[in-house]
């Protein structure tokens, strides 16, 4: 896969280049013919109901906590929690989920924060402080998600199977 050498105009710093490749594969690898619009394996991922947004969701906590390893600052950290708790909740509206994962790239978001953090000295400060809480907003969440997708398949089912 070549280099991606910017994004949104910002050069992206070589500890972040192999995250930058995964986060094009994640979010805008492939392009719709006749349009400008772009998406990658997250909205595809997310076709499996609630498993492919809880995969999904664990890829963008791996990625957010790659670019933690790397030295995002605990305020940058925070947005990307956010970006990414906000793709996985949408995530679990079934079809309306997949054209906003489309759309919001929650990766490569967090990208954009890392590659200011690096270049233009933004969100400064270390996370290490914040990264235990951190990956436990992620497993409450994680376990939020995944019991809200368990009742909403029994929901479904129920709906298709007369008990």
């Amino acid at each position: 896969m070549p280099e991606i050498s910017e994004i949104k105009g910002k050069p992206i710093p070589p500890q972040l280049q192999k995250l930058a490749k995964f986060t094009k594969l994640m979010d805008s690898q492939f392009k719709i013919p006749g349009t400008s619009i772009t998406f990658g394996i997250d909205p595809i991922i997310g076709l499996v109901p609630y498993l492919g947004d809880l995969v999904d969701y664990c890829i963008s906590a791996y990625l957010m906590i790659a670019m933690v390893k790397n030295g995002a600052s605990g305020r940058a950290v925070a947005k990307m929690i956010i970006n990414i708790t906000i793709d996985g909740i949408v995530g679990l509206i079934p079809f309306l989920g997949r054209i906003f994962d489309v759309f919001y790239k929650a990766n490569r978001r967090n990208l954009i924060l890392a590659v200011e953090h690096f270049e233009e000295g933004k969100h400064q400060g270390s996370a290490w402080p914040i990264v235990v809480p951190i990956i436990g907003i992620l497993l409450l969440i994680f376990i939020a998600i995944s019991v809200i997708g368990y009742y909403l398949l029994s929901y479904f089912f129920q709906l298709l199977i007369p008990v």
